[in-house]
């Protein structure tokens, strides 16, 4: 990546009910440490969320964490979402406890990539590299160009309300505070600015 290029814009995020965070946590941190620009989103979030804070973050990709068992509704979800704002340019990968015969489905059905239980953090931040493009790497010009009806599209799916600590609202909740998650920045040494969810 030269001193010029944009980096990769990649949201992490854990879906549903479950929990465990730590892998999460690990992989958004060796994104960063790769040079990429991270929003780690926080547990407990839903497929609407999770698109909405990657149209608003104007995302590269979205990295989904699923432990749960929920691996079969909640990719298809965040897929169909994508469609539906006009954002297929987004790339979906993921990881967790998913058999092999249940990542194949998902990968026929438009996941990029599943990675494992012990895939090396290495090997994940290589394929996000070779897989994602950033908008100055050649990323549809759509996305980036004059208002269209796609880009109509996610802006209006970008300001769907949602509910969060505060109850139904859009990306500030009463307190104020944004709601998009938590930045952990970019580069080796990271961005100072942190993000925090409300």
């Amino acid at each position: 990546m030269s001193a010029s290029s944009a980096p990769i814009r990649v949201v992490v995020a854990k879906v549903g009910l479950d929990g465990h965070d730590r892998g999460a946590k690990v992989v958004a941190r060796a994104l960063r440490d790769a040079g990429m620009e991270v929003v780690y989103t926080g547990l407990h979030n839903s497929p609407e969320q999770v698109v909405a804070t990657a149209l608003a973050e104007d995302a590269d990709a979205i990295g989904l964490s699923i432990l749960s068992g929920a691996h079969m509704t909640l990719f298809p979800r965040v897929l169909r979402l994508l469609d539906e704002a006009g954002a297929k340019d987004i790339v979906l990968f993921g990881g967790g406890i998913i058999p092999d015969a249940d990542a194949t489905q998902l990968r026929e059905a438009g996941v990029a990539e599943i990675f494992g239980p012990g895939a090396s953090t290495q090997v994940i931040a290589e394929w996000v590299r070779e897989h994602v493009a950033s908008p100055d790497q050649g990323r549809p010009a759509a996305v980036l160009s004059a208002p269209s009806r796609e880009n109509a599209a996610r802006k209006k799916y970008s300001e769907q309300t949602v509910t969060g600590c505060c109850g139904p609202r859009s990306y500030k909740c009463q307190t104020g505070k944004q709601r998009l998650g938590r930045r952990i920045g970019s580069g080796p040494k990271g961005a100072a600015m942190m993000r925090t969810r409300s």
